[in-house]
């Protein structure tokens, strides 16, 4: 313990070269500390987030409830304002005890809104002038942090008092405390999560150790000098272990530090539209009190560990001299134990419903330190066979054949994270196609108003297809088909869809079409209660709907003697069911329907389709406009590809931040090595070449190993999920690419500090 003691002082009492090796060491474990509590904060952020989701959720009330005193009428709309989505509520209170939303202090009047600090800021730029056009109203407050999912949302209430159940997408609530119970996440998923999750945290922890060894030489020496004055050899290794110790305590407090100031920006930043309040990004205090001992800990056992094979004697430390070649037999062996753990998961499918976590981790982790371990003997073994040259190739590489290790040291959290990132995206392209669906999207734009009376209808349609920038429109009318007495309900519906023959021909191919026919759409699954329910002849209501009393009301109509049978074009989104013309639904005006207006553009342009929100708006408040997507991605799986982007843009700023003061850390130990050499005649820019090929050498041998592991790995978790192994290689060139350019961007950063250190005051040595 005093040897530990003693190291903790040198750290911080050994004057300037000392203060500079403590900070460095310091701010390279703040950083990695900095993103593992960052890691720690995300599950509370996502949790407060679903709370606060939860609290305003008007969703899922399938119970229609009566009016009340303490009701309240929720219009619910989603609009959009340039690339970001806009939550909006028209609210109108049904008596003195009606529930008030999260985040408001009261129900707006009618006339008046309550917008999100975003919203408000939005509408008072150029960019929200057509938004604002579509809200005619008067703001009167700011939503506060309890009603909003994150501090960059769009969102406002408004009041209303001419809302309606059932015209427009209108809900009844008493209450704003609808739990949903969670979705579960399936198998493939976890997957994937617990695989994100090892390759952003495994190089956090490979550069944070690496930077423990920051003015390793220097240390060394001083080691050797305390050795001449009688300190024993276990003594040495409890005074390295004490002066890491003192820099890994230090990073803890400079980690805090960076992590307090990431969490005060956080607000600031939205990535894919998810963003979290700073107050809710905060660690589980078990997480945080984990870190704050394994840091410290991880310290110790590494130092210790590698002092293990030093010899620190009175006149030099032994780790100076020529090492034994490395062996390889040994750095196999973590690759093989992966391998085996890993291919007894290989006939994993959806049907088994369970992956073996711990076995997942461990595989994937021994087979990234088999990334770790085997790249030293790659880097020197390649090094070992290099000769001749220019003379910045031949320094370079005879530098790196005197210390490969610290090379490979550099480079290895970036192999592992470049490694992971490939697993990653192969795993993420296999997945891909069973939570991204293509929608077969033939219109640019859509407009649809539930519950609409016929002349609101007509009003709506007109008013879309005079839009200036509208090239053509299709309009839809739907509503159900039911029996006309209870004895005949079995409680099926059938989907009723009227339109023009142009409209209808987009959803099924008709043989003929003429105003007046009807047809039934056969989606080429034998349905037998559609058929039963639409037999020629038969009786049904339009609308069909049980009544309080028990009768049924709605419009009568008779199905004609002819109905033929139609196939769906391909890719529609047309329902089984009857498809009809107005002719052949005369009576369908004297109620109301849903309303669907397919809009095709001139152009594909923010403007053009503003104009049609606005002209929907004008209608009907409630009137929902959305752009037609090639795609719809699964949420969760959207939510975890978000994740792994952030963490992968994270990671390779911390790695790129580490890598640079590592660096600066080399130039500093080698100094006046560098100002001898240009005393000698050696030109400036030769050493700027010498530094530059002294990184690149060992991160093309880095990023080869990557790529090849990456895919091995990619592959192994592509046949788990029964996929057979498909490899992206432009995906694979572009993460070793980015891996590289890190590196080089580094070592360009580090240039000036070179210059610096080789002017002649560089030879000055006290």
């Amino acid at each position: 313990m005093p040897s530990l003691l003693l190291g903790m002082r040198f750290a911080v009492t050994s004057g300037r070269d000392g203060w500079i090796r403590t900070l460095l060491t310091a701010v390279g474990v703040g950083l990695g500390a900095a993103l593992l509590l960052l890691t720690a904060a995300i599950p509370n952020a996502l949790d407060a987030r679903s709370a606060r989701s939860d609290a305003r959720s008007d969703h899922g009330l399938a119970v229609v409830i009566p009016r009340a005193a303490n009701t309240l009428l929720v219009g619910r709309i989603q609009d959009a304002a340039g690339d970001g989505e806009v939550r909006g509520r028209l609210v109108h209170a049904e008596g003195p005890d009606a529930p008030v939303p999260p985040g408001l202090s009261g129900i707006p009047e009618p006339g008046d809104m309550v917008v999100s600090p975003a919203l408000d800021e939005l509408l008072g730029s150029p960019e929200g002038a057509s938004l604002k056009k579509r809200l005619p109203y008067r703001v009167t407050g700011t939503i506060g942090d309890g009603g909003l999912l994150g501090p960059n949302e769009l969102a406002y209430y408004a009041g209303d008092d001419t809302l309606k159940v059932g015209e427009g997408e209108v809900v009844r609530v008493d209450a704003y405390d609808s739990v949903s119970p969670p979705a579960a996440i399936d198998s493939f998923l976890t997957l994937l999560i617990v695989v994100m999750l090892v390759v952003l945290l495994m190089p956090v922890g490979v550069f944070t150790i690496a930077s423990l060894r920051f003015g390793g030489d220097r240390r060394d020496h001083r080691l050797a000098a305390l050795r001449l004055i009688g300190v024993d050899r276990e003594g040495t290794r409890w005074i390295a272990a004490g002066e890491v110790l003192a820099g890994s305590l230090l990073g803890l407090v400079a980690g805090t530090g960076f992590f307090l100031l990431a969490r005060a920006w956080i607000g600031d930043i939205s990535v894919a539209g998810l963003d979290v309040f700073p107050a809710d990004a905060d660690p589980s205090p078990a997480l945080g009190v984990l870190i704050a001992v394994l840091v410290p800990a991880c310290a110790l056992a590494a130092t210790l560990l590698s002092m293990r094979g030093v010899l620190v004697e009175p006149l030099g430390v032994v780790r100076s001299a020529r090492a034994r070649t490395r062996r390889l037999w040994w750095r196999l062996l973590p690759v093989v134990a992966s391998l085996a753990l890993l291919t007894q998961l290989v006939d994993g499918n959806r049907g088994a419903g369970y992956f073996n976590t711990s076995q997942v981790i461990s595989g994937t982790v021994l087979l990234l330190i088999g990334v770790i371990v085997l790249l030293p003997w790659i880097i020197e073994a390649s090094v070992r066979r290099l000769d001749g040259g220019s003379v910045s190739w031949q320094l370079a590489v005879r530098r790196l054949q005197l210390s490969s290790g610290t090379a490979a040291r550099l480079v290895s959290a970036l192999a592992v994270a470049v490694a992971g990132a490939i697993a990653l995206q192969m795993l993420f392209t296999s997945l891909e196609s069973d939570y991204v669906k293509n929608t077969h999207a033939t219109h640019d734009m859509r407009v649809t108003l539930v519950g609409a009376p016929a002349e609101l209808r007509d009003e709506l349609a007109s008013a879309v297809r005079g839009v200036d920038g509208v090239k053509s429109t299709s309009v839809l009318v739907s509503q159900n088909l039911g029996p006309t007495s209870p004895a005949k309900d079995d409680g099926y519906r059938s989907p009723l869809t009227v339109g023009d023959c142009a409209s209808l021909r987009r959803l099924a191919d008709l043989p003929s079409c003429a105003d007046g026919d009807a047809f039934l759409l056969d989606m080429g699954v034998e349905n037998y209660q559609v058929k039963e329910l639409v037999s020629p002849g038969t009786r049904l209501l339009i609308g069909s709907a049980e009544q309080r009393d028990g009768s049924y009301r709605g419009v009568p109509w008779a199905v004609p003697d002819r109905l033929p049978t139609v196939p769906p074009v391909t890719g529609s989104e047309a329902l089984d069911g009857v498809l009809a013309t107005p002719g052949a639904m005369p009576r369908l005006d004297r109620m109301p329907a849903d309303i669907l207006v397919q809009v095709d553009l001139r152009r594909d342009s923010t403007a053009e389709a503003d104009s049609v929100r606005e002209a929907a708006s004008a209608v009907h408040p409630l009137a929902a406009v959305t752009a037609e997507k090639a795609t719809v991605t699964d949420r969760k799986f959207a939510n975890v590809v978000k994740g792994i982007g952030i963490g992968t843009v994270a990671l390779l700023l911390l790695i790129g931040l580490s890598l640079l003061l590592s660096t600066l850390e080399q130039l500093r130990e080698r100094k006046r090595l560098l100002a001898a050499l240009v005393a000698f005649g050696t030109r400036r820019s030769t050493l700027g070449w010498s530094l530059i090929w002294q990184a690149v050498l060992p991160v093309a041998l880095g990023m080869l190993l990557a790529g090849a592991t990456g895919v091995l790995l990619g592959s192994v978790l592509q046949l788990m999920i029964s996929r057979t192994p498909v490899v992206d290689w432009a995906g694979v060139a572009a993460l070793t690419g980015a891996g590289g350019a890190v590196v080089v961007l580094t070592t360009l950063l580090s240039l000036p500090a070179l210059w610096r250190l080789i002017r002649p005051d560089g030879l000055r040595h006290e």
